[in-house]
């Protein structure tokens, strides 16, 4: 009897020892680069030197079929709702700082979904979600605390932010940094980069282990205007072209970022439950030093350059570390994988676009993402035409004699999908052309002029991500499904929230950008 009474004890021993022995859910740090171009990474050949990106994707995962939207706004509105723009009425441009809107106050934003699985949760860096009335701030949408700007850009050093009231026939120069939601007036001279990582690092070192942390950290790199201290800039003077020279600088200050923000997780103690991610916004500015070579077209644009983005996830709890993936992964598929990573749920959410990635990424599984919708904007306008766009007919003249125009889908209209290996583009797409590789021959560049588009393209993007050899006549079924799929999709978008700007936004002469409404 002693004996099964001894033996039951230390049952019930072992039992509460697993208990107390289980695992925590891993910290996630989420760091996001601006206008990070496909080229600009060491690892794909660039000239600029990124020592710590190189050497963390290379230990973990690094993303190659993975994609991002074109511009700063819809990117981070799929990464915090896990949902297309198209759903949320975001599938036009950006928010500019004196328009009345945000991402929609019905949506359940990731660091909600982390919060309520039980993290602590930190913001540092650009939102650029909406600001026109305090529930939109950040830390009225799960972040904890946040210290960052609101807006799309600004100086690096003075963080102030330029915009035109055009109703009151000024232009109005403040101050967007914020420290939870009261102005940051005390960082003048700050040279953003450094000053983001500091704050993230300081987080790190202040954090109690015994709580899991979400720390999310929106770099303002390297986004437009050019600013980087000239100890950056020194090691490129090889680098004739002046724009490049400086862009390179603000890569090697992001990079340093990066590596000083992961020493810290390794000192603090953190890193062995650590999950990384690194990601672009979108694609490379073109006219801002970025280069996305060898891929077509830039920002903005549906082509490969303004879509394909640099990514990869670093962590000891990587089951297969050390690999490349060229599974299909899209911005949007973080919410899903982050929130079960964390032990969280989804059920809160209005019907998700991502899928949980994390099988694919850390035990190298199919991904379950077939398709990916780039994007489907009905209101497209390209704000910075590139040269060798010369065209003679308007895009509904061309429709007219397009052999696709009795599809049951508008193709003058601005759109793009992804179907395994198939990429359709519909309308105008953006900027055509093939940039050469900097440094390179500006006779490389290859404009659409030489090759005319269509109002409907395909490629087999896996065979020729370039985009160089349309083929829908070639494969008429394959274009008649996607433009199916087009028009599904398209019968589930919301109407486009893109609203005039309110003068009412004005912050007078000593203020900061911030709520008004």
């Amino acid at each position: 009897m002693a004996a099964a009474v001894s033996f039951f004890s230390a049952v019930l021993l072992l039992a509460s020892s697993s208990v107390f022995a289980a695992p925590q859910p891993p910290h996630i740090v989420l760091i996001l680069a601006d206008d990070f171009g496909y080229y600009d990474v060491g690892y794909h050949g660039s000239e600029i030197s990124t020592p710590n990106l190189d050497k963390l994707s290379a230990s973990g995962v690094r993303l190659e079929n993975y994609y991002v939207q074109p511009v700063c706004t819809p990117s981070r509105n799929q990464l915090m709702t896990g949902r297309y723009q198209i759903h949320t009425g975001l599938q036009h441009m950006i928010i500019w700082p004196c328009q009345p809107y945000c991402v929609p106050l019905d949506e359940k934003l990731l660091p909600q979904l982390i919060k309520e699985a039980g993290y602590i949760t930190h913001m540092v860096g650009k939102w650029h979600l909406g600001m026109y009335k305090k529930d939109c701030l950040p830390t009225r949408r799960g972040f904890d605390t946040y210290f960052g700007y609101l807006t799309g850009s600004e100086d690096y050093y003075s963080h102030i932010r330029c915009y035109p009231i055009v109703s009151m026939n000024l232009t109005r120069c403040v101050l967007d940094l914020r420290e939870g939601e009261e102005a940051a007036t005390k960082y003048k001279g700050d040279y953003s980069t450094e000053l983001f990582s500091q704050r993230a690092i300081s987080i790190i070192t202040k954090h109690n282990s015994d709580k899991p942390l979400f720390l999310y950290v929106a770099l303002q790199a390297v986004h437009a205007p050019l600013q980087v201290p000239e100890r950056y800039t020194a090691p490129y003077s090889f680098v004739k072209d002046q724009q490049r020279r400086q862009y390179d600088g603000m890569v090697s200050a992001m990079d340093e970022a990066v590596g000083n923000i992961t020493m810290a997780l390794h000192q603090s103690g953190l890193w062995e439950n650590t999950v990384l991610v690194f990601s672009t916004d979108n694609g490379g500015q073109t006219l801002s030093g970025g280069s996305n070579w060898p891929l077509r077209g830039r920002k903005g644009s549906l082509w490969e350059g303004g879509v394909r983005g640099v990514g990869f996830v670093t962590s000891p709890l990587l089951k297969k570390p050390g690999t490349v993936s060229h599974e299909l992964i899209h911005i949007s598929d973080w919410l899903p994988t982050l929130v079960g990573l964390a032990g969280g749920s989804t059920n809160g959410t209005k019907p998700l676009d991502g899928f949980n990635v994390w099988n694919t990424i850390s035990k190298g599984f199919a991904s379950p993402r077939l398709e990916l919708l780039h994007n489907i904007d009905p209101l497209y306008v390209d704000l910075a035409p590139c040269h060798g766009w010369n065209r003679n007919l308007t895009l509904a003249e061309e429709v007219s004699t397009d052999c696709w125009a009795k599809s049951g889908f508008n193709v003058s209209i601005h759109a793009a999908i992804r179907s395994s290996n198939w990429k359709l583009l519909t309308g105008y797409p953006g900027c055509a052309i093939w940039f050469p590789r900097p440094g390179c021959n500006s006779s490389e560049s290859q404009s659409s002029s030489e090759d005319p588009l269509k109002s409907v393209m395909l490629f087999d993007i896996e065979k020729d991500p370039e985009e160089k050899n349309e083929v829908s006549a070639q494969f008429p079924k394959v274009v008649d499904y996607l433009l199916g799929r087009l028009t599904q999709l398209q019968s589930t978008a919301v109407p486009v929230n893109y609203p005039p700007d309110d003068p009412k936004c004005d912050p007078g002469p000593t203020g900061a950008w911030g709520p008004w409404a």
